[in-house]
């Protein structure tokens, strides 16, 4: 941890490992179905190949940047990356231990992980026909002793790193590599087995189990195959001067990202010591490096697609509904003529958003549809609606964020997409992100025109949609729709920043959030020291900003009552002797993924609400575009309210945020259980609205 004036902030990255473990917690719970048990395996470690790909690049980045005799003030690079490196060990261990106990209780249910020397003859004939019809033409294996050069390899691949060897002599040793094709085949393949039995195996094991095939005919008789993967740094070095050619920068970043610095290699804990100590040389890795021993599989990433249909017992999620005031056929426009409207998803079904976009692409006096889009689905029917807008005689504007991470290929070819539609794709701005989900929505109504739109915490993305906890206001309110204008206006002229000071019911970084909500905090303060009820509740995904922490600290010291729920990174304390009370902090993790970010202040029984697109993190309120709304109507703060007060008595999927990050259950020993997000999918299912 590192000092901010009187009490310490945490480390931002030891406190996102944090989080990470919290996942690993959930594989770890024996109430969790054990086809999510193995879901959340495939969610922490594809979080981890994240932090280091982007983290732990940066770090690296800053050690090599430094000079080896620089000085640190604080957060010395060196120490950080070895405190990183000792925890990731630590979880690693866990995670094989709770691997292998996974794999006992699927044994118990009939479903058994077999690997190529585990096979009856059936199998065997099974899994060589497998090869030759699916899989050889799929694969190129690569011969790496003595070749000039490092292959260019995959970062989000594993790789079957193979010995070849004669026997009995064995002198003769060449080595190989394999990229696995999970990009075109199965990761799992079911075999034939007995009725009571389903027998699964990895692609990997088929390719070792066919090692012969591909190489005896080079005088090899012994073959050993071990799965190693590697990640590099995902950072894109694109030039930040305004005047260049954002997508020519993107598009080079995109190359160089492929090729970008080995930072980890995983390894199988059994390989030839030889193979590795080759491996290390040719990655330009060292012993001080981040070399992480594991089992014979990796890329657990894919486990969050195991095939579900071999569990006997698996429990279906509770299925999305319509919103009842916008169950269809109905002219969701007219709805909003009345009223405002919260979609409140995974709860809510997305298919309203799809609506709306449609029902303005065919309603004869829609004018302008404009919009942002910062992560798609592969097939987004969002992107649909817009185009037959466009073919409907509609003007269309999107905004494309680029620079989305690990979205920029998607994003680029949607670009190309919609500009061979005639859709006017705005690119973003190159020195920082747009990140505010937000619409726009022109009609005509005579000789007046109306505005419509929404306001949202999440993407337009229907596949995350189904997973993600987000909230979504969509309204006809004229003075938050000129404020949406406003925004768009900057996004096509951010020279013109006077537009998003002229803003009056929208909050818009980099412009003023965090002066916004410091002003909040300390409004809360001040009514706490006239005397007077203060209270403050904040949900966000990550508190890492440290001005807005240090403003925190302060409410603390004199006794505010201030509640939090945040999912991943936290980096303020909750308590300290010289405070009245500790601060309520506490992270849920559970079957959906808590995305939404939520603002609540008493402000003298004048309750406030607001949603917002953004974190309270520097990045989020000084380099990116961010929208955050109040809620005006009174019926949706009572809503919200309900919501995040079921959040703030969570008790079965909740952890504590304390000093420690120890991750303990919260209220453990209370006898009613509160599990957060089955109650609030029973509190909307039985909504009325008058």
């Amino acid at each position: 941890m590192h000092s901010g004036t009187r009490y310490p902030i945490l480390l931002r990255d030891l406190s996102w490992l944090s989080f990470n473990e919290r996942v690993l917690q959930e594989s770890n719970d024996p109430s969790v179905p054990l086809y999510e048990r193995l879901r959340f395996l495939g969610i922490f470690s594809n979080n981890l190949d994240e932090f280091f790909r982007v983290r732990v690049a940066s770090l690296m980045r800053m050690l090599r940047l430094s000079g080896v005799g620089k000085k640190f003030r604080e957060n010395n690079p060196s120490e950080v990356l070895q405190a990183i490196q000792q925890v990731v060990l630590d979880q690693q261990k866990r995670f094989e231990h709770i691997y292998a106990g996974l794999l006992k209780e699927m044994k118990k249910e009939g479903i058994e992980m077999v690997n190529e020397r585990q096979l009856n003859r059936v199998q065997k004939q099974f899994v060589d026909d497998y090869f030759n019809e699916k899989v050889r033409t799929n694969i190129a294996p690569i011969i790496i002793e003595g070749i000039r050069g490092l292959p260019s390899l995959n970062d989000k691949s594993i790789y079957l790193a193979c010995t070849l060897s004669r026997k009995p002599d064995g002198d003769t040793q060449r080595y190989a590599l394999i990229e696995i094709p999970t990009q075109t085949l199965p990761r799992f393949i079911t075999l034939p087995s007995a009725k009571s039995k389903t027998h699964i195996m990895l692609l990997e094991d088929v390719i070792r189990f066919s090692l012969p095939k591909l190489f005896a005919q080079f005088g090899f008789n012994h073959f050993e195959g071990y799965i190693i993967k590697v990640t590099r740094d995902a950072e894109l070095d694109i030039d930040n001067d305004i005047q260049s050619d954002l997508i020519t920068s993107l598009e080079k970043g995109l190359k160089n990202r492929k090729k970008g610095k080995a930072l980890r290699l995983v390894y199988d804990k059994n390989i030839q010591k030889n193979l590795l100590d080759y491996l290390i040389v040719l990655f330009n890795l060292n012993k001080h490096d981040h070399l992480v021993a594991g089992g014979r599989i990796h890329n657990f990433k894919d486990f969050m697609n195991f095939p579900r249909s071999v569990f006997p017992k698996t429990t279906q999620r509770s299925k999305p509904f319509v919103h009842p005031l916008l169950k269809q056929p109905v002219r969701i426009l007219k709805v909003l003529d009345e009223r405002d409207v919260m979609l409140h998803f995974p709860y809510h079904s997305f298919d309203s958003m799809i609506d709306l976009l449609r029902e303005a692409a065919i309603d004869p006096e829609v004018e302008c549809i404009k919009i942002t889009c910062y992560r798609l689905a592969k097939d987004s029917k969002i992107i649909n609606a817009l185009l037959n807008a466009v073919r409907n005689g509609k003007q269309v504007i999107i905004v494309i964020e680029l620079k989305a991470r690990f979205d920029e290929e998607a994003n680029l070819r949607w670009k190309r997409i919609l500009e061979e539609e005639n859709v006017t794709v705005l690119v973003g701005l190159p020195e920082m992100k747009i990140h505010a989900k937000i619409c726009h929505i022109t009609k005509r109504h005579g000789k007046q025109k109306k505005a419509y739109g929404f306001i949202s915490t999440g993407n337009l993305n229907e596949s995350t949609a189904a997973i993600y906890g987000d909230h979504c206001l969509l309204t006809s309110h004229p003075g938050l729709l000129r404020d949406v204008e406003k925004v768009f206006q900057f996004i096509q002229k951010p020279t013109q920043k006077k537009l998003l000071q002229q803003c009056k019911y929208l909050i818009v970084s980099p412009y003023n959030t965090r002066s916004f909500f410091q002003t909040k905090l300390l409004q809360e303060l001040k009514h706490k020291q006239q005397g007077k009820r203060a209270e403050v509740k904040i949900k966000l995904n990550s508190l890492a900003d440290p001005q807005l922490i240090r403003t925190i600290y302060t409410l603390a010291e004199k006794g505010v009552s201030i509640q939090l729920i945040i999912r991943s990174i936290f980096c303020a304390i909750t308590e300290h002797k010289q405070w009245p009370v500790p601060l309520k902090a506490t992270s849920i993790v559970d079957e959906f993924l808590e995305h939404a970010r939520v603002m609540y202040f008493y402000n003298k029984g004048k309750e406030e609400y607001y949603i917002s697109s953004a974190d309270w993190m520097v990045r989020n309120l000084d380099y990116r575009i961010e929208v955050t709304t109040p809620i005006l109507d009174e019926q949706l703060k009572e809503e919200l309210q309900t919501i995040l007060e079921l959040q703030l008595k969570e008790n079965v999927k909740g952890r504590i945020l304390d000093n420690q990050q120890r991750n303990e259950y919260a209220n453990t020993n209370q006898t009613r259980k509160v599990r957060s997000q089955l109650a609030i999918y029973q509190f909307l299912k039985k909504r009325k609205y008058d």
